[in-house]
């Protein structure tokens, strides 16, 4: 243990010097193993509600007697949904990756409104990722119990995409409930191609299939899993009369509006354009102008996954995760509702009228309702327990920091832990209203302070991502000495890292205040506010607005403000 603390407290010391050298409605993207560029899959989730806290989920591994129940709770609102049987161990869970290296995202996409209600059903979304992640080996695994689930318990959601992965590979899995009358719920399940990348916003995105009459759970080369009545049930609603080749699941149960792309397809839209240049191709589509062809379904949909012009870092990885369209037509920061300082963000509702006539403020993936956000790192060249990487942060993705959390480790930091504060509760040691402040303070002279957290966001991540492969070798010689050392070893690193990013957003903001206090910019001297030789603040700068926005204020209210005379 005393070689544990050391390792850690080394690493710490080297870390915060830099010379260590050996990221409701929802966004997730997955790189397969092989489009990452070290060989490890990774798949990306930003949680956002309005109403979701911030903070970093933790089930330790357990074991239970015959006979224990599990109580299930909604996950959006914490309604009790009753009780199902427990199993005998369940494995350890760090946010949304468990100790075998699995990891579930999701974003919802709602589809049908018929079938978004099931009376008596159990399972909600929220539940069936966390008891998956409870009990999964791998990602086909936790495909096969969220199906097993729902069977036997119900479905008690709308339509829902996930991301399911492991150390090996990656999976978009998409249903929705059967609505009153059925138990259960149509899914289909789709391995992405290794050397591709997907993606999904809340709008599900399968379209047609190869229909397996039986699931080959025991195959390995299966590339595709669905609940057996996925395509008899449409036929039985009158929604479908074609031949199962022609079937798209997606059309079916959630055809895709203006809506379902201009907010939801767009920000897949804007990730395969930042990776594939002949994307472009889709950007009419995404703005919302939908074809249709056979069965009214939509005829000039993007595919459902891409091979990248090149392989994608966790770095990578994590600035796709940061994105206001930049670069395509619906680039948020230049229009005249980003504001003198080109803020990216529109407060809701997103959609609104003047003179009867409906418009629309884009949906980014950065977003200011981000509860948390991950990029879930696997790597397949590693014990699991080193293996996998949680990078983790809450808040806006834009402005945020991902911090690395193993996947193998026994506790979580507590700025980030489950009850330290709440969204209404106020915590100083939170993680969440640490980042929060930062970034609403940011919102308000954003185009002068992004620049100044870009600065500590690129140095804080590059350093830990520098240090992994370090960390990975302490872990790994620990590891095979004794399996929980490596595990204390991990939980400590991971710990202090997650408090070094806490102290040092909390640090930031101060800096930030203190600068643009009251619209003011302090000036600065060799990384101090300047001072005159008696020890009073220099007058700070005062740079007013761009030449553009004080032409707009002329065109809109010049005959008013016009300075006439001789007075000052």
């Amino acid at each position: 243990m005393k070689k544990i603390f050391l390792l850690v407290a080394s690493l710490i010391f080297i870390l915060m010097l830099g010379g260590f050298t050996t990221a409701s409605a929802c966004t997730n993207f997955l790189i397969t193993k092989g489009a990452s560029t070290d060989g490890s899959v990774m798949i990306s989730y930003s949680a956002d509600s309005h109403v979701l806290y911030g903070e970093l989920y933790f089930w330790p591994a357990a074991d239970y007697p015959e006979g224990t129940m599990l109580d299930i709770f909604e996950w959006d609102t914490g309604k009790p949904m009753g009780k199902i049987p427990q199993v005998s161990h369940t494995f350890s869970v760090v946010g949304n990756i468990n100790e075998n290296q699995v990891a579930i995202g999701e974003t919802t996409y709602g589809g049908r409104s018929e079938l978004g209600k099931q009376p008596g059903a159990i399972m909600d979304y929220g539940s069936l990722m966390y008891i998956a992640l409870q009990r999964a080996t791998s990602a086909r695994d936790a495909i096969r119990i969220i199906g097993d689930l729902m069977d036997k318990y119900g479905y008690a959601s709308s339509g829902e995409s996930f991301s399911v992965s492991d150390k090996n590979e990656a999976w978009i899995l998409e249903m929705i409930g059967k609505g009153e009358g059925e138990k259960g719920a149509v899914w289909v399940a789709l391995l992405v191609p290794d050397g591709y990348v997907c993606g999904h916003a809340n709008q599900a995105r399968i379209t047609t299939f190869s229909y397996q009459k039986e699931n080959k759970w025991d195959d390995p080369n299966a590339t595709c899993y669905n609940a057996p009545d996925v395509i008899s049930f449409a036929r039985s609603k009158g929604w479908f009369d074609g031949p199962d080749s022609d079937f798209s699941f997606s059309d079916t149960y959630a055809p895709v509006g203006f809506g379902g792309a201009r907010f939801c397809e767009a920000r897949v839209y804007a990730m395969f354009n930042r990776v594939n240049a002949n994307m472009g191709q889709y950007e009419d589509y995404a703005r919302g102008e939908i074809e249709h062809g056979a069965y009214g379904y939509a005829s000039n949909r993007m595919p459902l996954w891409i091979k990248p012009d090149k392989k994608v870092s966790v770095h990578d990885m994590m600035g796709l995760m940061r994105d206001h369209y930049e670069g395509t037509s619906m680039d948020m920061t230049y229009d005249f509702g980003a504001g003198p300082f080109q803020t990216p963000y529109r407060w809701r509702p997103m959609t609104w009228q003047v003179d009867s006539i409906p418009y629309c403020n884009e949906r980014a993936t950065s977003t200011q309702q981000s509860g948390f956000v991950f990029v879930a790192q696997s790597r397949n060249w590693l014990p699991d327990p080193i293996g996998g990487i949680l990078w983790f942060s809450v808040d806006d993705t834009y402005t945020n920091c991902y911090a690395p959390m193993y996947c193998g480790i026994l506790r979580v930091p507590e700025p980030y832990a489950v009850g330290n504060g709440d969204m209404l509760t106020y915590s100083p040691t939170s993680a969440f209203w640490t980042f929060t402040f930062v970034s609403n303070w940011a919102y308000t002279k954003y185009n002068y302070m992004i620049k100044d957290i870009q600065k500590v966001q690129k140095r804080l991540e590059s350093l830990f991502i520098n240090a992994t492969p370090g960390v990975d070798k302490e872990a790994l010689v620990l590891y095979n000495e004794d399996p929980m050392a490596a595990r204390e070893f991990l939980t400590g690193y991971s710990d202090a890292m997650g408090n070094y990013t806490v102290d040092t957003w909390r640090n930031l903001g101060q800096y930030l205040l203190v600068k643009y206090h009251d619209g003011n910019v302090k000036k600065e001297k060799d990384g101090q506010f300047e001072r005159n030789e008696w020890g009073v603040p220099a007058f700070p700068d005062q740079p007013g607005y761009s030449e553009e926005w004080y032409r707009m204020v002329v065109k809109d209210h010049g005959d008013n403000i016009k300075r006439t005379g001789s007075g000052h």
